[in-house]
């Protein structure tokens, strides 16, 4: 019944499923640094702006690879699945070369920037493998590969529950899961509609400011972004403060739980969220999600030092809500771009977004000590409800034709 459904061609389902594992596997990567920060400040005294950086130069190595990968056209020249194996299999070494260098040091920077690097060539490359199986439900098919992305961002939370102490154990298994996730793409198959996108135009980046529906989704886009990776990088870190009062030695670990379980829901919500939106339109779904993800974080500073359940609850409907839009947004911009110029404009929206998302995940710890995490997240909450207004007028524009 999915082959028919949802696929073009039968071996979509074997295909999609082993994608998404080797998907979730790799980008476990992506926040080993926040999910270990306890240990490591604890053992090397780290300041607020160098572990901020250890999760910054991730995303500074991500914009950096996919801007490389996009002017060279590596996933048209080269089988997209070998690409996506050896940048797992690299971003895993380095990862692992953190057990082997000072804690905090200049080298465990520059190793977390090669692995945001090398992680440029697993997700934007296996959105280009998951579109090729199917033309018409392709929300639903990035929304099963942003599922993936996010349940990986998770993993290195319940992996430090499970390591305690040593953050040497989580960064290693995160390694292994990427070097596993290197073996599983490569059993694979690319779908019926796999084709080389046109190479990374230039002269299309004019079309960002000219195109009224690609510039408003642009806008939602990076409202979307200044929130995002904030969260997922700094809850956990919130929430300790936040629960310390109720629940003292113990808020640690309930935070890391806290925030496993709301990064979680919002990867399994991204499936229905794709399918609807391929239904009942692209905008209004993603304005939704941002409204109700700005929402919440207000309520998370308003609820912050109080009673625990109130807050917990607040930050699994901020998680649940604040990333099922994400794969609307390339999806909106694809639909309202010139078909040869969307690749192009839809590798400077990734690039812009994740630029931004350097400024608001090093900009975390010291906005926090400055203005305390309850005033931080306010400001978190502002960029989503921004989007929203966007995504109004894109429905309204979307609508008229």
């Amino acid at each position: 019944m999915a082959r028919a459904w949802l696929f073009d061609n039968g071996g979509g389902v074997r295909s999609m499923a082993l994608l998404v594992v080797a998907e979730m596997a790799a980008m476990s990567l992506w926040f080993v640094s926040a999910a270990i920060l306890p240990e490591m400040t604890a053992e090397a005294d780290l300041g607020a702006g160098r572990a901020a950086a250890l999760s910054s130069a991730v995303q500074i190595g991500f914009v950096l690879g996919a801007l490389g990968i996009a002017l060279h056209g590596t996933a048209d020249r080269i089988d997209p699945r070998r690409v996506f194996a050896v940048s797992a299999a690299l971003a895993a070494l380095c990862n692992a070369l953190l057990l082997f260098t000072p804690t905090g040091g200049n080298a465990q920077l520059l190793l977390r920037g090669l692995t945001g690097l090398f992680l440029a060539g697993v997700y934007p490359v296996g959105m280009k493998i998951a579109i090729g199986w199917s033309r018409k439900r392709r929300g639903l098919l990035i929304g099963l590969l942003v599922a993936a992305l996010t349940l990986g961002s998770a993993a290195p939370h319940a992996i430090a529950i499970a390591g305690g102490a040593e953050w040497r154990v989580t960064a290693g298994a995160a390694s292994m899961l990427a070097l596993a996730a290197a073996g599983v793409i490569l059993m694979a198959r690319l779908g019926p509609h796999h084709a080389p996108a046109p190479p990374f135009d230039p002269r299309a980046l004019r079309l960002a400011l000219e195109l009224r529906s690609v510039r408003l989704a642009y806008a939602g886009y990076l409202c979307h972004m200044w929130e995002l990776y904030a969260f997922w990088a700094w809850i956990a870190a919130a929430m300790t403060v936040s629960f310390e009062p109720s629940l003292g030695a113990s808020s640690g670990e309930a935070a890391r739980l806290t925030a496993i379980a709301a990064i979680a829901l919002g990867g399994v919500l991204c499936i229905p969220a794709g399918s609807i939106a391929d239904r009942v339109g692209k905008a209004r779904i993603a304005g939704l999600c941002m409204a109700g993800s700005g929402a919440a974080a207000f309520v998370t500073a308003v609820s912050f030092g109080g009673p625990p359940a109130l807050t917990i609850l607040a930050v699994l409907i901020w998680g649940a809500l604040v990333i099922p839009d994400s794969a609307q947004f390339s999806a909106l911009v694809a639909d309202g771009a010139p078909p040869e110029r969307a690749g192009s404009l839809m590798t400077l929206q990734t690039a812009l977004g994740f630029l931004l998302t350097t400024v608001t995940v090093q900009g975390g710890p010291a906005a926090a000590a400055a203005l305390g995490w309850p005033m931080t997240l306010v400001l978190l909450g502002l960029g989503p409800l921004l989007g929203v207004e966007a995504m109004r007028r894109l429905a309204r524009l979307r609508a008229t034709g």
